[in-house]
């Protein structure tokens, strides 16, 4: 009797990519909270503050006034109009509501742009290391990355000269993210502008991770959307989670050419249409509301970070680069290689979290294997108790 053929259960593309590395050690991570573990999270990378009441506030009376209703796909005009005020003030960009669009959420606003730019086989370039969700929404889009190294010796500084010597004729885009998740590292304004004007000459469409564009600790804030003469290959990829913590709220937007918006509302429509309408008042309350929530948890970020690299730094072996922005360290735990059986961030990672009960996230999330990263948006208390933990562990090896 002949063997049937095996049938085929997923489609390629689903197959192609990953589930994202942090969620994964979250669900871990939850797995031992519910044994009973007291754990120490340095994991996800979600601000320990709370929503600021006036935005808490303008979801409650939207809901109690029956805000409750579809909105058109690509976000409420009032609310797009205020995202693009917003930018234009802060960073002097010059996009128009209809160069807006609202989205469940920063990822799906990047997931979105690369859906509708990047066809099979063409190149994304990608620098290293990377936020984990970037390589596996290109291979999902049947793109391919092309990998640009960046030096830790040099604080994982980005050029416009590294970028280059990746070009061929197959790029289509790159994806660019400063402050960078996981490092911390800020791009200069110039070298920045430098980067939009070589993929402008190209004809390379520049997608622009700004999540953490307001924890730039460098006093020099900067969009890519503030080189108004190259907008036409320029995509931003903005959220509300950092800035104004509502992680939980879902609510990201994109900023970009009028046809490239439209195409992402298109693809929107078939998913996930439009977000919920309470939330995006909401947004309409952070965008327009005070913004001095936004300094205080930044001047917050700075002493939490300057306490998690002093900590840090009384772990022998342990360095790590100074961030400039976000609200990461990304420590190189290289040294410890080879010792009690380690050889790698990944090993690293799961012996904390299972033998410390440390949560962080392996290097190789991010494109390198040397480092993990740990987040330090969480109480000075629980830093504190996170590091002597680290520094017990990596004693014993």
């Amino acid at each position: 009797m002949a063997t049937l053929p095996a049938v085929k259960q997923f489609s390629d593309r689903v197959d192609r990519i990953e589930i994202s590395a942090t969620m994964a050690v979250v669900a871990e991570a939850a797995k031992l909270k519910a044994a009973g573990a007291d754990l120490v999270e340095f994991g996800a990378g979600e601000p320990h503050f709370p929503t600021p009441q006036h935005i808490k506030d303008a979801a409650i009376a939207a809901i109690q006034q029956n805000f409750t209703k579809y909105t058109s796909v690509p976000g409420m005009p009032e609310l797009r109009s205020a995202i693009a005020k917003r930018h234009a003030t802060d960073f002097g960009s010059d996009y128009k509501a209809e160069e807006a669009i609202v989205s469940t959420g920063g990822k799906l606003s990047l997931f979105n742009a690369i859906q509708v730019l990047v066809d099979h086989g063409d190149e994304v370039i990608l620098p290293v290391p990377y936020w984990v969700s970037f390589k596996d929404i290109v291979e999902y889009a049947g793109g391919k990355c092309v990998y640009v190294e960046t030096d830790e010796a040099d604080a994982f500084q980005l050029t416009a000269e590294m970028i280059e010597r990746s070009i061929t004729p197959q790029t289509r885009a790159m994806i660019i993210n400063s402050p960078n998740n996981p490092s911390g590292a800020v791009l200069t304004p110039e070298e920045y502008t430098a980067i939009l004007r070589l993929a402008h000459k190209h004809g390379i469409y520049v997608i622009s991770d700004e999540c953490y564009v307001y924890l730039n600790y460098t006093g020099q804030n900067f969009s890519a959307g503030s080189v108004t003469d190259v907008r036409e290959h320029v995509v931003i990829a903005g959220s509300l989670s950092k800035t104004y913590s509502m992680t939980g709220w879902r609510l990201g937007y994109a900023l970009g050419p009028a046809p490239i918006i439209n195409a992402m509302s298109k693809l929107q429509s078939q998913s996930t249409s439009s977000t919920a309408q309470m939330v995006q008042k909401a947004g309409v309350a952070a965008v327009t509301g005070p913004q001095q929530c936004i300094g205080e948890m930044k001047a917050e970020y700075i002493r939490l970070r300057d306490q998690t690299l002093q900590g840090l730094a009384g772990i022998p072996g342990l360095s790590c680069v100074k961030p400039e922005g976000a609200f990461y360290v990304y420590p190189n735990v290289s040294s410890y290689f080879g010792k009690g059986g380690v050889n790698s961030g990944a090993d690293v990672a799961k012996r904390l979290l299972h033998e410390a009960h440390v949560v962080t996230v392996p290097g190789e999330a991010f494109g390198t294997s040397e480092h993990i990263r740990l987040s330090y948006a969480t109480t000075p208390a629980e830093i504190d108790r996170g590091i002597a933990r680290m520094r017990e562990w990596f004693g014993k090896l």
